[in-house]
């Protein structure tokens, strides 16, 4: 698991890390997936989970269409703009 997704675990509540590590540990496995699709809310729940997390590589992040650069410097503009 990357860095990130081991932070997002450790933030949890601790009765939840468990579940939240064998829901991401079978979501990245093709008979994980399956087991998760028939409990369609798990399934849901780690994919989207695991699409958050592919954007805190910042490269990956910027071919995926979200540049954090980009809107830090749209953010100060419009800051500035105002002034």
């Amino acid at each position: 698991m990357t860095e990130a997704l081991h932070e997002l675990i450790d933030a949890a509540p601790a009765w939840r890390r468990p579940g939240m590590r064998l829901m991401f540990a079978l979501a990245r496995r093709p008979r994980g997936q399956a087991l998760l699709h028939r409990l369609t809310p798990a399934d849901q729940a780690a994919a989207g989970m695991l699409a958050l997390i592919r954007y805190d590589d910042p490269a990956l992040a910027r071919r995926l269409g979200w540049d954090a650069d980009a809107v830090v410097a749209r953010g100060a503009a419009a800051r500035e703009a105002r002034r």
